[in-house]
C-alpha cells in the first residue's frame, strides 16, 4: 500500500508531503490546479522518462520519494535477487538533476531504472486518461486473459525458455555467418596447408641441404685437394709420415737417457698417431665424395622449393613455415569444430522449440478456458453501468510462430448495442464507453492479483448522473481488496471516498504553486457542493452533498 508521497521541485510543486490511507481516496481540484502533476510524480517512481524541463527551479534537483507497506506481498525474493535490504516499509526515490540525469534508489541503495520499474510493477498500477488507448494493445489484452488464467508460473517458465531459445537462435545465426565466411577462406587455407604438408619440411633441412649442395658443386676441387693432402702425408716415397717415423725412432733411442726426452717422445708419438689418423680420414673423405649430377639437380630443386615457400609466406626460415602450417591446420580443425558446434546448436534449438511449443499449447488452452468467463463478467459489469446490451468478445487466434507471450493473438471486439456487429474497440467504442470498459476490466483484474494500489486519473470521462454513481460503487468494491486512489470531477464518485484530497493553487512571491490538503468532513461537504453547483454552493447543493456522503 502507498503510505506517503514527498515531492520537491517538480512542475508547479515546490515542496509537498502527502499521507495516504487504505480504502478509496478521492482527489479533486480545479482544472489546471495540478492533479495530474501528482500522477506525473508517481509515474517517475514507476520508471517513466525523466526530463529536466519538468523542474520548477532549473538550478536545483527534483526529488520524488514514496513509501510503501509491502508486507504480505511476497517480494523478499526480489530484494534477495538484487541484493537489496528488505523492509516491510520500503522507500523508493527518484532524483533528477538540472542536466536531466536521473538516479533511482530503493531503501537508499542505488538501483537501475529497470530494477525500479520491476519493483513498482508489483506495487502500483497508474491508469492515466491516455491508458484507455491500451485497451487496443495486444500486450494489455493478453495480460487481461493471463490474469484470469492465473498461470504465472507457466508464463514465467515459458518466458525464461523463450529467452534461451532466442539466444540459441542468435548463436546459430552467428555460427552460420562464421561458417559462410570460413567456407570462403577454406579452399585457400586448404591449398596452402596441402602445399606445405606435401613439402614435408624438416627443421634443419635448409642448412643441411645448402651444405651438401655446396660440397657437391665443389666436389672436384675437394677430392683433388684431399687426395694431395693424403698423398703428402702417406702416399709418396718421401711422405711426411715415413719421415716422422724415422724421427720417432731416433728420439725413442735416446729417451732412456733423460726424462725430458721421454716426455718429448710421448708427445711425438701422439702427434704421429694423430697425423696418421688424419691421413686415413682424408682418404676416407676423398672416397666418400662422389660427383652426382642427379643429386645436385634434386638438391637444387629442393632448395628452390624452400626458397619459393619462404618468399611466398614472407618468412626466412623453415621453422616459420612449419609454424604457418600448424596455424593453417588449426584453422581447418576450427572449421570442422564449427560444423560440429552448429549441429549441436541446431539440436539444442530443436529441443527448445519443442518444449516451447508444448508450453505454448498449454498456455493457449488455459487462455481459451477463461475467455467465456471474462466475456460474461465484463458484460455483467457493463450492464451495471447502464450498458445493458454492451458485450465484449475476445478472439483467440493460434499463430504458427512462437512469440514472447506464446503462440496466441488476442483481439478484443466490442458491441455497444443489441444487433450491432462486433468491431475493434477503436472503431466502435466512444470515450465514455472505453472508460467504463476499462474500469470493468481493471476491477476484475484486481480480484485476480495481489496488486496493493491502483490509481485512476479521470476514468469517469464521458459518464455522469446514475452511471457515475455506479462507477463509484465499483471503485468502492475494489477498495475493499486494495488501495484505490482516483482523480475525479464527478461529485457522485467523490462522495464514495473514505479519504478526500484537494489540489489547489497558491501564490507566493508572485509565483504560482500547486498544493494539496486533506479535507475535513465539513470541507468535503463544501467541495462536493461546489462540484454540484456552477458557482457558489446553494443550500440544495450542500444538502445534496451531505446526501452523497451518507451513501
Amino acid at each position: 500500500m502507498l503510505n506517503h508521497l514527498s515531492v520537491q521541485n517538480y512542475a508547479l510543486i515546490d515542496k509537498l508531503e502527502i499521507d495516504f490511507s487504505n480504502g478509496l481516496t478521492i482527489i479533486t481540484g480545479e482544472t489546471g490546479a495540478g492533479k495530474s502533476i501528482l500522477l506525473g510524480a508517481l509515474a517517475l517512481i514507476a520508471g517513466s522518462r525523466s526530463d529536466a524541463q519538468t523542474l520548477l527551479d532549473k538550478t536545483k534537483k527534483c526529488i520524488v520519494e514514496v513509501t510503501f507497506n509491502i508486507k504480505g506481498y511476497a517480494l523478499k525474493d526480489f530484494f534477495d535477487e538484487h541484493e537489496l535490504d528488505y523492509e516491510n516499509t520500503t522507500t523508493l526515490r527518484r532524483e533528477i538533476n538540472p542536466e536531466g540525469k536521473s538516479r533511482a534508489f530503493i531503501n537508499d541503495t542505488p538501483v537501475t531504472l529497470a530494477q525500479l520499474k520491476e519493483l513498482t510493477a508489483y506495487l502500483i498500477d497508474i491508469h492515466s486518461q491516455h491508458e484507455t488507448l491500451s485497451l487496443n494493445g495486444s500486450e494489455f489484452q493478453l495480460s487481461v486473459i493471463d490474469a484470469f488464467a492465473a498461470h504465472d508460473d507457466l508464463l514465467n517458465e515459458y518466458e525464461g525458455n523463450f529467452k534461451q531459445f532466442k539466444l540459441l537462435e542468435k548463436k546459430l545465426t552467428e555460427l552460420t555467418e562464421k561458417e559462410i565466411q570460413a567456407k570462403k577462406e577454406l579452399d585457400y587455407f586448404q591449398f596452402q596447408f596441402d602445399e606445405l604438408e606435401e613439402a614435408r619440411l624438416k627443421s634443419d633441412e635448409q642448412q643441411l641441404t645448402e651444405q651438401e649442395l655446396e660440397t657437391l658443386n665443389n666436389a672436384e676441387e675437394i677430392k683433388l685437394n684431399l687426395s694431395k693432402a693424403a698423398f703428402g702425408l702417406n702416399g709418396s716415397e718421401q711422405n711426411i709420415l715415413s719421415s716422422l717415423n724415422e724421427l720417432k725412432i731416433l728420439i725413442a733411442s735416446i729417451s732412456k737417457f733423460k726424462p725430458e726426452i721421454e716426455e718429448l717422445r710421448s708427445r711425438f708419438n701422439s702427434s704421429y698417431i694423430e697425423l696418421k689418423d688424419i691421413a686415413n680420414e682424408l682418404e676416407n673423405q676423398e672416397q666418400e665424395i662422389i660427383f652426382d649430377p642427379k643429386r645436385i639437380e634434386y638438391l637444387t630443386a629442393r632448395l628452390d622449393e624452400i626458397y619459393r615457400l619462404e618468399q611466398k609466406h614472407q618468412v626466412k626460415t623453415i621453422d616459420e613455415l612449419i609454424a604457418i602450417k600448424d596455424e593453417l591446420s588449426s584453422k581447418l580443425q576450427d572449421f570442422s569444430s564449427l560444423e560440429t558446434e552448429i549441429e549441436k546448436v541446431k539440436k539444442e534449438l530443436s529441443g527448445a522449440e519443442k518444449t516451447l511449443q508444448t508450453q505454448a499449447k498449454k498456455i493457449s488452452a488455459d487462455r481459451k478456458k477463461v475467455i467465456p468467463k471474462i466475456e460474461k463478467e465484463v458484460a455483467a459489469l457493463l450492464s451495471a453501468l447502464s450498458m445493458q446490451n454492451a458485450q465484449l468478445k475476445i478472439e483467440q487466434t493460434e499463430l504458427n510462430t512462437l512469440g514472447k507471450n506464446g503462440m496466441d493473438k488476442i483481439n478484443f471486439l466490442f458491441s455497444a448495442n443489441k444487433g450491432s456487429d462486433f468491431k475493434e474497440l477503436n472503431k466502435v467504442a466512444s470515450g465514455g464507453e472505453l472508460s467504463r470498459l476499462m474500469l470493468c476490466i481493471k476491477s476484475l483484474i484486481a480480484q485476480m492479483t495481489s496488486l496493493p494500489t491502483i490509481i485512476f486519473d479521470e476514468i469517469d470521462t464521458g459518464v455522469s448522473g446514475e452511471i457515475a454513481d455506479k462507477v463509484g460503487s465499483i471503485m468502492t468494491q475494489m477498495a475493499k481488496a486494495m488501495q484505490v486512489i482516483t482523480i475525479t470531477h464527478l461529485p457522485q464518485i467523490a462522495g464514495k471516498g473514505q479519504n478526500h484530497l484537494f489540489v489547489y493553487k497558491e501564490e507566493k512571491n508572485n509565483k504560482t504553486f500547486s498544493a494539496v490538503k486533506k479535507l475535513t468532513a465539513d470541507e468535503r461537504i463544501q467541495e462536493i457542493a461546489k462540484m454540484l453547483s456552477a458557482g457558489t454552493p446553494t443550500a440544495a447543493a450542500i444538502s445534496n452533498a451531505k446526501e452523497l456522503l451518507r451513501t
